[in-house]
């Protein structure tokens, strides 16, 4: 049973679809690993879909052998030693407005940019992403795909930069397969930005081909430069699109995902 958030008890899931647009919202989940006591813990309160808070808490417990719990959305504080923040997928507030935008601006958000200002490591995944870009933590925007259309469907990626936290067990320009799910993962930034991210080498992931060829049929969503994933100027936040999570086991069609947590476990 879900438990209500609203509720003294366990704060786990989101409360069942109420007449109140304030009551159906609350319903987010981030995961962060602290350092000192070695334990992995959920912070709940940015995206609307159990179902990839689930699917990233398992992740990270397979990858790490450790068990996430629940810190609300609502909070203003992280837990103490924490050292990696995730912001997982889903339809952050019905992604009114903009994607991610009203999220951005939820009570834990002001945790996380001083967490990411302390070189604290910090993770978004699809509506993640979003959310990191809405907030300042990542350059650049996540507009509606260049189809206008929703988009489902496995693909290829290049590893650009294999030198940070979050990469290191990737080898550059090696090609893995991840799954896209969004409306709105279209990477845009204004020249200036893209000449800096090209530059410093803030590119994580490219769409392309299975042969690694970076090109306009394999841009799903008009992304400038195939861009899927991009760290900040500091490499200690990483944002991308694709779905890492979905491939982390053989039973679910592959284990490319895999690498990306193993390395908060190293």
């Amino acid at each position: 049973m879900r438990a209500d958030p609203r509720s003294s008890g366990p704060k786990r899931f989101p409360p069942e679809p109420a007449a109140r647009f304030a009551d159906v919202v609350d319903a987010s989940i981030m995961l962060v690993r602290n350092a000192r006591e070695g334990a992995l813990r959920l912070v709940e309160g940015i995206t609307d879909d159990a179902r990839d808070v689930v699917r990233e808490a398992r992740a990270l417990r397979q990858a790490t052998g450790q068990a996430p719990a629940v810190i609300w959305h609502a909070d203003h504080d992280l837990p103490s030693g924490t050292d990696l923040v995730v912001l997982p997928g889903g339809f952050s507030y019905g992604d009114y407005l903009r994607c991610g935008a009203i999220a951005a601006r939820s009570p834990i958000m002001g945790a996380v940019r001083r967490h990411a200002a302390r070189g604290g490591l910090t993770l978004g995944i699809c509506n993640g992403f979003q959310i990191l870009c809405e907030a300042g933590l990542l350059p650049g925007v996540l507009l509606r795909n260049a189809n206008r259309r929703f988009l489902c469907k496995m693909l290829h990626l290049r590893v650009e930069n294999v030198g940070t936290r979050f990469t290191s067990r990737y080898a550059r320009g090696q090609v893995v397969k991840f799954a896209i799910a969004h409306g709105e993962g279209n990477f845009e930034a204004d020249e200036e930005t893209l000449k800096a991210i090209e530059g410093n080498g803030q590119t994580a992931f490219r769409y392309c081909s299975a042969a690694g060829d970076v090109d306009e049929e394999s841009n799903p969503n008009g992304s400038q430069h195939n861009i899927a994933g991009v760290f900040n100027d500091r490499f200690n936040v990483l944002g991308l699109m694709p779905h890492p999570e979905n491939l982390i086991d053989p039973l679910t069609g592959g284990v490319d995902g895999r690498p990306l947590f193993e390395a908060f476990a190293a």
